[in-house]
């Protein structure tokens, strides 16, 4: 069993562990039972009831969180021509094929890679090194696209991808603890509205098992999730 430390002891006794919440309530002890010294990130964690090792139920996509995600984002677009110079129009932080190269020989200083379709050939040969990071731009979550202006701009806004984990569970950061009320429950029906939007066509039986809500350091806070059930 874990052994926990006083502060956060002290935080889980804010919130009942056989009760679940409504989402207001929920992160609104997550947000006064924070106690580390930094800004903690809140995330949002969901059991599903899929298989993930059957590839028709697989849970994945993308949201725009309203509100942002409370995260300076590094954005690289691999592009060239006109398209290079729409991604530093739409305000990409590093543009342009010359970092293929530089990604091989290390440099890793960005958050999300963006790439045009023209460009996948020459990205394909770094797998080995972005897709265990999570980097490898992929269709389905909008990071392989001509429309990369827009791309750029949803990512900044705060844009994220969530996918299920092998065990069932997707986890994703909805803001951080000092955002607002109100910006974390926009958040978070946002990202549960993407949850549920995303339901495999296979799956059976109960989608959503159970919700969770916590901040980095913090204890989680069950959430009632009566109207997500389907």
């Amino acid at each position: 069993m874990r052994d926990h430390g006083k502060k956060y002891n002290n935080a889980a006794k804010a919130r009942d562990v056989g009760m679940a919440y409504q989402p207001k309530q929920a992160l609104e002890i997550v947000k006064t039972s924070a106690f580390a010294k930094f800004d903690e990130t809140v995330e949002v964690a969901v059991r599903l009831g899929v298989d993930p090792r059957h590839a028709d139920q697989v849970v994945r996509g993308t949201v725009v969180l309203p509100a942002g995600t409370g995260k300076a984002v590094r954005v690289l677009v691999i592009a060239v021509g006109d398209k290079a110079k729409e991604a530093q129009d739409a305000g990409a932080d590093f543009v342009g094929a010359e970092y293929i190269q530089r990604i091989k020989d290390g440099w890793l200083d960005f958050d999300v890679l963006i790439a045009t379709p023209d460009q996948m050939g020459q990205l394909g040969q770094l797998g080995r090194v972005l897709g265990p990071r999570g980097l490898m731009p992929n269709p389905k979550a909008g990071t392989v696209t001509f429309n990369v202006g827009t791309a750029v701009k949803e990512t900044k806004a705060g844009k994220i991808e969530f996918r299920v984990d092998k065990a069932g569970n997707v986890h994703a950061p909805i803001g951080k603890v000092s955002f607002g009320l109100d910006a974390l429950e926009t958040n978070f029906a946002a990202f549960m509205d993407q949850i549920v939007r995303a339901k495999p066509s296979a799956a059976k039986g109960v989608y959503v098992k159970n919700v969770s809500v916590s901040s980095t350091m913090g204890p989680g806070v069950t959430i009632d999730i009566t109207a997500y059930r389907g």
